[in-house]
């Protein structure tokens, strides 16, 4: 069940649509899902990034540490929320990050996709290019991140919650709990 006060955000079907949330909880696969349902272009910050840097996320993280990528990742942020309209799929730390909250929440209609522990744990599981689990025990990693990062998360537009179902099931709601105006 969706949860928040997207309806009282002004100016909607203009905005950016950004998804925020933990590494997992399917940023990048719903948001492309969203996209193309909305008839909109998707970006993932990730992506956005690494083409920039002509590195992967991994190899900054090592290469210059989180403080050097979370610069880079706030200013792409902003780049995109000050261009087209569009569905964004950022990474995981992003919306923590008070200057890039603040933006976010004035520019875009922000939605957070609020998984499980163990739906988190099952999915980053697939997949070995985690900087902030490397050589760590994803699910006390995902805990401690989630302890964190849930104050900043709440304050997004929407909270969505999203299961190990499948991901179609995660679009609708949002489609569901959007503003009628957003869909037009």
């Amino acid at each position: 069940m969706a949860t928040g006060r997207a309806a009282a955000v002004p100016g909607l079907a203009t905005r950016p649509i950004m998804l925020v949330g933990l590494m997992g909880s399917g940023k990048t696969s719903i948001g492309r899902r969203l996209a193309a349902a909305l008839h909109l272009p998707f970006v993932d910050t990730d992506a956005e990034i690494e083409t920039a840097a002509r590195m992967s996320i991994s190899e900054i993280f090592r290469r210059f540490g989180e403080a050097y990528f979370r610069d880079g990742e706030r200013r792409v942020i902003a780049r995109l929320l000050d261009g087209r309209r569009c569905v964004i799929a950022t990474g995981g730390g992003a919306f923590v990050d008070p200057d890039t909250r603040r933006l976010a929440l004035e520019r875009a209609l922000v939605i957070w996709l609020d998984a499980d522990l163990d739906t988190l744990v099952a999915r980053v599981a697939r997949r070995n290019h985690r900087p902030l689990l490397e050589g760590r025990d994803p699910r006390s990693v995902l805990g401690e991140l989630a302890a964190l990062r849930a104050p900043a998360y709440s304050q997004a537009h929407l909270r969505i919650p999203t299961g190990s179902g499948p991901h179609e099931e995660t679009v609708a709601a949002i489609l569901a709990a959007l503003p009628r105006q957003e869909l037009a």
